[in-house]
């Protein structure tokens, strides 16, 4: 399974918030720039995770974004879930439906294989991501007054 672009960025975002701290507030240009995508990008994702009262926003001189108690301790294959939406590995039935489907047992193994992944990947937290001791996050923090 791959995933799309917009919940890799909405990940990779989650874990610098994560690795930022609770007392530290990013910028979605600061964000962008750390994981080399345009700002535009990552603002449709840093929404998506602010509807999915993963991430808050804060207006104004000492705003910014930081991670909620929700997306601090957040499944990483729920928020997943949640950002891919529930499709199939494979669309069996689209424009031209598979002609295998009614005797097909491809499909079952594809969903049984979907659901493990996800469910390898609800082992760990987002918290989990962005405390590995193999990774050094780098975070660029908003200019604080």
């Amino acid at each position: 399974m791959q995933l799309t672009r917009f919940s890799d960025l909405a990940l990779r975002a989650m874990m610098l918030l994560a690795a930022a701290g609770p007392d530290r507030r990013l910028t979605t240009g600061s964000i962008a720039t750390q994981v080399n995508a345009s700002e535009h990008h990552v603002a449709k994702a840093i929404t998506r995770l602010v509807g999915l009262d993963c991430v808050r926003a804060v207006r104004g001189r000492r705003g910014g974004l930081f991670l909620t108690d929700t997306g601090r301790s957040m499944q990483v294959g729920q928020l997943i879930r949640r950002l891919e939406g529930d499709r199939e590995v494979v669309d069996c039935t689209g424009g031209q439906p598979c002609p295998l489907l009614a005797a097909c047992r491809l499909r079952r193994a594809l969903a049984d294989a979907h659901e493990a992944f996800y469910s390898e990947l609800d082992r760990y937290t987002i918290d989990d991501l962005a405390a590995s001791p193999f990774l050094q996050l780098t975070i660029a923090t908003a200019p604080q007054p």
